[in-house]
């Protein structure tokens, strides 16, 4: 279920969590495009996407695929919701970031 976690100075920030946790992994954000290494300080929509660490190298070479913005880049990315991205890629990146986040099942 999408929450609006906060507003800071007038712009909302969704969170994608788990219902049985709460432990987040999506944060959809808009951001000036400068925080994320492009050019101008125009709003961008961008979503923060945790990423195997062994993926990270050849996600990033990706177009509209940049460090994390606001969070650890050696485990999360940042993707642009600009079109720059596929729909596709976006879904498969969301799946990866699930996967990644869910809790584990401890055996005894």
């Amino acid at each position: 279920n999408p929450q609006i976690l906060k507003q800071v100075r007038g712009v909302a920030i969704v969170v994608i969590f788990y219902s049985n946790n709460k432990k987040w992994f999506a944060l959809i954000m808009d951001i000036p495009r400068n925080r994320i290494g492009l050019r101008g300080t125009d709003i961008i929509d961008v979503v923060n996407l945790k990423c195997d660490p062994l993926l990270l190298g050849s996600v990033r070479a990706e177009s509209g695929i940049f460090p994390a913005y606001h969070m650890n880049k050696e485990n999360w990315i940042t993707a642009a919701l600009d079109g720059s991205v596929s729909d596709e890629v976006i879904k498969m990146l969301l799946d990866v970031s699930y996967e990644l986040t869910v809790a584990k099942i401890k055996h005894k």
